[in-house]
């Protein structure tokens, strides 16, 4: 007979450590990630990461340092929500980034100015057409439907003709590039209005991230969409048995993702005041090491959007914590390359551990 060790209230030490949300142990190597980094600063630099130590600055934090860390991530981890609901639905997506370049160009060509310093805009793709000068919710829209779009073929291609996500992505992946690269033969496209660059202006790059998060948070928590991905990604056939539509689900899942994606696209090239063909390369792998730090299982069936929404934030504090320390962008690559293995790394030990403890 199974020994039980009773701990407060009666439950077992199992039952708390159950209860015990996943979500704070990423919270707790975010903190201890923050800790070494003061730590070193104090110690080698004389400086610090998180508080302000300059007499002529008010505050006890380091307001700028903390908004550049979560500007940092704000892009990729609107594109990390997506790419969570479709690891924890038992796929993967690695088109995101090219439909953030795609989608940059097509919809800065529909949000840009007539005239620039009294003359014709030099850059304006739709000039002779008039159209330009466009209320701002034609370019959002033009975005929408290039996102929606990409994940309807994403998603019909994995439910009806049964290919792995990873090779159907990956054929988005090289195609959305590629029209991103044709639609203005490689040439950047420049000056859109006041509305559509207020959209990434400031902070409102964080208030559209965490407010997305909240949405699919409180999705995925208590909406059938949210208990239908969770169910497919722990095990399909049950699911199909239970009643729920498989390919119906999967498409509008990456209908979704590749929504996400696009609206990233259009907070980058608003707040870059420009959009070239170049942009979004290698956020799809950004987003998926958030989402894996988060603790969302690449087998699918776990994981939730607050915790990706840590593991960006432990991605941006890695990001600024080299740059504080004067390493160079060389160095920062090779770590983030070793993040990302790391992260699947990790998730395999916890699937493994979870299979012992099963």
């Amino acid at each position: 007979m199974a020994q039980t060790s009773h701990g407060v209230g009666g439950l077992t030490y199992d039952a708390k450590k159950r209860a015990w949300p996943a979500e704070f142990n990423v919270f707790l190597a975010l903190v201890i990630l923050v800790v070494i980094f003061e730590a070193i600063g104090r110690i080698f630099l004389g400086d610090s990461f998180l508080f302000n130590t300059r007499s002529d600055v008010s505050g006890i934090f380091n307001e700028a340092r903390l908004q550049i860390i979560i500007l940092q991530v704000s892009i990729v981890g609107i594109i990390a929500i997506g790419v969570t609901q479709v690891i924890i639905c038992g796929g993967i997506d690695l088109s995101s980034g090219s439909i953030v370049g795609a989608t940059a160009m097509i919809a800065m060509s529909f949000a840009q100015v007539a005239t620039v310093n009294g003359n014709p805009n030099p850059k304006a793709m739709f000039l002779a057409q008039g159209w330009t000068d466009l209320p701002v919710i034609v370019p959002l829209l033009v975005a929408i439907g290039c996102g929606l779009l990409a994940g309807l073929v994403n998603g019909s291609l994995i439910a009806y003709t049964r290919i792995p996500p990873f090779i159907a992505t990956l054929g988005m992946m090289v195609t959305a590039r590629g029209i991103a690269k044709w639609w203005s033969k490689g040439q950047p496209i420049s000056f859109p209005t006041d509305s559509f660059a207020a959209i990434g202006k400031g902070l409102m790059p964080v208030i559209i991230f965490l407010s997305l998060a909240v949405l699919f948070q409180l999705i995925m928590s208590y909406t059938r969409y949210g208990k239908h991905c969770y169910a497919i990604g722990s095990n399909e056939d049950a699911a199909r048995m239970s009643g729920i539509k498989i390919a119906n689900h999967k498409i509008l899942v990456y209908v979704i993702a590749g929504i996400l994606a696009s609206l990233a696209a259009v907070v980058l090239c608003s707040k870059n005041l420009t959009a070239q063909a170049g942009m979004g390369v290698m956020y799809e792998l950004d987003a998926i090491a958030m989402a894996v730090i988060g603790g969302v299982s690449l087998s699918g069936g776990r994981g939730s959007i607050v915790g990706t929404v840590i593991g960006s934030l432990i991605f941006g504090v890695i990001i600024s914590g080299f740059t504080f320390l004067r390493l160079d962008a060389y160095y920062q690559e090779m770590v983030k390359g070793v993040i990302i293995v790391g992260a699947v790394v990790l998730d395999q030990w916890r699937q493994r551990l979870r299979a012992l403890r099963a």
